[in-house]
C-alpha cells in the first residue's frame, strides 16, 4: 500500500460537539449531535425486545458488538484471552452483549484456527464462558442480556491455516482470491445439512445459559454470501425466496427444537462490492465484480429494499433483533469499519471516514423506519466518532434512529466506556479508540487480535513487536 497519509481531518481534533456539527455541515451529512449528556436519560433506559420466545429486557442502550476472535485454543475452546476479553465485556457496563463473538458451529467454517467453536466438545467451557461475563456484569451492578452469534465462514474458512472455501455461489473477482470455484460450492444437501448443524449448535447455546443467539449474515461469511447468490441454481438461490431459505430454515429450527431460545440476526445492509487499492493507495472498485446484497447507487446512498423485506421475514417468524452492519472487512473494511489508519489489507478512503460513519447510521435509522413495529435496531458505525460517541448516541436514541448504541473496537480498548457514560463521568481520553485498526491489521498478519496501542496487556505481549515490523513494512510498501 502506498505510504500516503490520509487528507481526511482526524476527527479526535474537534474538541466540542460544535466542532464536529460544524465539519459534519461542511461535508454536507446529517448527523444529530448532542451537547450535552444526560445519564439518566436516553442511554440509561432499559430496553424491551420482545422476542417470540419469551420477553427480554436489557437494562439499558449500550451493546458490545461480537467480533471474530483469533486467540481460542486450537479445539476451539475458549482460552485465557478469551475470558480475558469477555470479562471485560461483562465488567464494561453494557446492557446487551449481542453475540459475544463469532463461534463457529463445526469446524470447517472457522475463518482461523483459533476461532471459537461451538459444538459438543466445546459447549461445557463456552458455558463457563458466558458465567464469567455475567458474574463480571453483576460486580458493577448489571444483569446484561448475553447471546453468541453463530457463524460458518463459508468462503473465508481457514480452519486450519490455508484458505479452505465452502462458497455459496460463484464470483469471478472472488474466487481467486481463495481458490474457490465449482469444487468448493456446497449442494444444497451439504446446506440442509448445515442448517441443522446450526440449530443443534443453538441447542448448545440455550442449555449454556445464553438468552438468545445471533445467526450471522453478515460480512461476507456464508450466511451473508447466500444472500447474494442471485445466479445459484436449486433451493438456496434465485429470488429472494430462494437467498433466504437458509436463513428461514435455521430459524425455524430453532423455534422448534428450541423454543424458549432468543434469536437475533446481524445484517449487512447494503455492499458495494469489492474494492481494491488504486495506484496512489486510494480505494477504487473492483472491475468486473458482482452486485452485491443492497446495491450503492452513484450517488452513495444505498438501496435497502431487500434488507427490509429480510428483516419483515424475520418479523414474520417472530425474530425481533436486528443488529445493522454493512459489506465486508474482507473487500471493503472502509464501509463498515471507518477508519483513519486503515488496516494491512485495507485501502486509503477515497472520503472523510465520516461520511461512511454517517451512511451507515443513516441506514440503520432507515431500516428502522420500514421495519415492522417492535422491531429492535442495534446500530454499529459509532467507533470512529470517538470522544464524540456518546453526544451522537444519545442524540440517535431520542430521535429515533436506533434502539441500542453498538460499540465494538471501542470496547477492546475502552470496555468501561459505558459504565462512564451511565454514571455521568467524564470520558478518559488515553483509552478512546482511534482507529488505528491494529486489531485488524494483527489477525491480519497471524496475530491475535487485541488493542496494542492502548492496552497496556498488549503493549507487553511479544506481538506487539511482530506488529511493528508488519507496520513498518506497510510504510516502505
Amino acid at each position: 500500500m502506498s505510504a500516503r497519509r490520509l487528507e481526511h481531518p482526524q476527527i479526535k481534533q474537534y474538541g466540542t460537539p460544535a466542532e464536529l456539527r460544524e465539519r459534519l455541515a461542511a461535508l454536507g451529512l446529517d448527523l444529530p449531535v448532542d451537547d450535552v449528556i444526560d445519564p439518566s436519560a436516553d442511554l440509561a433506559q432499559p430496553l424491551a425486545i420482545a422476542d417470540a420466545a419469551r420477553p427480554l429486557v436489557a437494562p439499558n442502550r449500550f451493546a458490545i458488538l461480537p467480533m471474530e476472535g483469533w486467540d481460542a485454543e486450537r479445539d476451539g475452546a475458549p482460552s485465557d484471552l478469551v475470558r480475558r476479553r469477555w470479562r471485560r465485556f461483562g465488567s464494561s457496563g453494557a446492557g446487551l452483549v449481542w453475540g459475544g463473538e463469532a463461534a463457529a458451529v463445526r469446524h470447517d467454517g472457522r475463518a482461523n484456527p483459533n476461532q471459537l467453536v461451538m459444538a459438543d466438545h466445546t459447549a461445557e467451557d463456552v458455558a463457563g464462558l458466558r458465567t464469567e461475563l455475567v458474574e463480571a456484569a453483576a460486580e458493577v451492578g448489571v444483569a446484561p442480556v448475553v447471546g453468541l452469534q453463530l457463524t460458518h465462514s463459508g468462503r473465508w474458512s481457514r480452519p486450519d491455516g490455508e484458505p479452505a472455501p465452502r462458497t455459496a455461489r460463484l464470483d469471478p473477482v472472488l474466487d481467486e482470491r481463495v481458490g474457490a470455484g465449482e469444487h468448493t460450492l456446497l449442494s444444497d444437501g451439504e446446506l440442509d445439512e448445515l442448517a441443522a448443524t446450526f440449530v443443534h449448535a443453538a441447542g448448545l447455546a440455550a442449555a449454556a445459559g445464553f438468552d438468545f443467539v445471533d445467526v450471522k449474515a453478515c460480512h461476507g461469511y456464508l450466511g451473508h454470501e447466500l444472500l447474494m447468490a442471485r445466479d445459484r441454481e436449486g433451493r438456496y438461490g434465485g429470488d429472494l425466496e430462494g437467498r433466504t431459505r437458509f436463513l428461514r430454515t435455521v430459524v425455524a429450527g430453532i423455534r422448534d427444537e428450541h423454543p424458549a431460545l432468543g434469536i437475533g440476526v446481524r445484517l449487512s445492509l447494503y455492499d458495494p462490492g469489492p474494492l481494491r487499492p488504486g495506484p496512489d493507495g486510494v480505494v477504487e472498485p473492483v472491475p468486473g465484480a458482482i452486485e452485491g446484497f443492497g446495491p450503492v447507487g452513484p450517488d452513495g446512498r444505498p438501496d435497502l429494499t431487500e434488507a427490509v423485506e429480510v428483516v419483515r421475514l424475520l418479523a414474520g417468524a417472530g425474530v425481533r433483533m436486528v443488529c445493522t452492519t454493512a459489506s465486508s472487512p474482507y473487500w471493503a473494511p472502509a464501509v463498515q469499519r471507518p477508519a483513519w489508519f486503515p488496516p494491512s489489507d485495507g485501502a486509503l478512503p477515497a472520503r472523510d471516514p465520516l461520511v461512511d460513519t454517517v451512511v451507515m447510521l443513516a441506514a440503520a435509522r432507515d431500516l428502522r423506519a420500514a421495519a415492522p413495529e417492535g422491531t429492535v435496531v442495534v446500530g454499529t458505525g459509532f467507533t470512529y466518532l470517538q470522544q464524540h460517541l456518546p453526544e451522537v448516541g444519545q442524540a440517535l436514541l431520542r430521535q429515533g434512529w436506533v434502539d441500542s448504541v453498538g460499540l465494538g473496537r471501542m470496547v477492546l480498548s475502552y470496555p468501561e466506556l459505558p459504565a462512564d457514560v451511565l454514571a455521568g463521568r467524564s470520558l478518559q481520553p488515553r483509552k478512546v479508540c482511534r482507529t488505528f485498526s491494529d486489531c485488524t491489521t494483527a489477525p491480519r498478519n497471524g496475530l491475535v487480535s487485541g488493542c496494542y496501542p492502548l492496552d497496556p496487556f498488549y503493549k507487553e505481549r511479544p506481538e506487539r513487536v511482530e506488529l511493528a515490523a508488519v507496520k513498518r513494512r506497510m510504510r516502505a510498501g
